[in-house]
């Protein structure tokens, strides 16, 4: 464990150097936490003292980090990208949204072509039911999409209509745009925060099965290769 540690902590230095804040901050708190039980399972005090001091070292640099990100999400400087690798799990949508929706986020617009296919319709709800679960004050929610080319163009506009309606019990309303020139994806929250994922909101590979793991629960589904970008409206302007 004290070798994992090592490996660990010597990655978050490197990534520290690289100004890679948002990664080294995550191998600087996983270090960290491989040490302190390393430190448990010490029973020579001077070893003892060494780690005490080195694990007070990194979470002083870690703590300098969080802060320093904290300060560039507030100036909307802050740019995050995760890449999600194939077969990957735990990239749930609350994952990739939930730090990014507070009290003050009453409309979200989503851009997104293929919103579609059945199981498309289902990420989209699922994106909505997040949504309705978070502590914003959410009124509205802007839907841009394609129509479907082939026969499945009446149950897309019948789903959407459904949770359209459903939506309306919770006081919200879908606002659905049909657009045929639509090519990009992103998502957009009231309160300035930005996300454009590669892939949409189909990142999701199809289950197994209907009863294996990761059917119901997305953070337990493996994921298509994408990329994930994350940026406040405030980034994109010019001085």
């Amino acid at each position: 464990m004290e070798d994992s540690a090592a490996v660990m902590l010597k990655r978050a230095v490197e990534l520290d150097v690289a100004s890679r804040f948002q990664e080294s901050l995550v191998c600087y708190q996983e270090g960290i936490e491989l040490l302190m039980k390393v430190l448990k399972a010490t029973k020579n005090e001077t070893k003892k003292a060494h780690y005490r001091e080195k694990i007070s070292s990194y979470m002083s640099r870690a703590e300098d980090i969080k802060k320093y990100l904290e300060k560039e999400k507030e100036d909307g400087k802050y740019h995050k990208q995760i890449k999600i690798e194939e077969n990957s799990k735990g990239f749930s949508y609350e994952k990739l949204f939930q730090d990014y929706l507070n009290e003050t986020v009453t409309e979200v617009w989503v851009e997104d072509p293929y919103i579609r296919h059945v199981h498309q319709l289902y990420n989209f709800l699922r994106f909505c039911e997040m949504l309705v679960k978070g502590s914003c004050q959410l009124k509205t929610i802007h839907l841009l999409t394609s129509y479907d080319e082939g026969n499945g163009k009446s149950q897309q506009i019948s789903s959407l209509e459904e949770i359209q309606q459903s939506l309306e019990d919770f006081g919200i309303k879908l606002d659905v745009t049909y657009s045929s020139s639509i090519h990009d994806r992103e998502i957009r929250f009231s309160n300035g925060w930005i996300i454009k994922i590669g892939r949409g909101l189909d990142y999701f590979k199809k289950p197994q099965g209907r009863f294996c793991l990761g059917f119901c629960d997305f953070d337990l589904r493996p994921c298509h290769e994408t990329t994930v970008d994350i940026f406040h409206k405030k980034h994109t302007k010019k001085p």
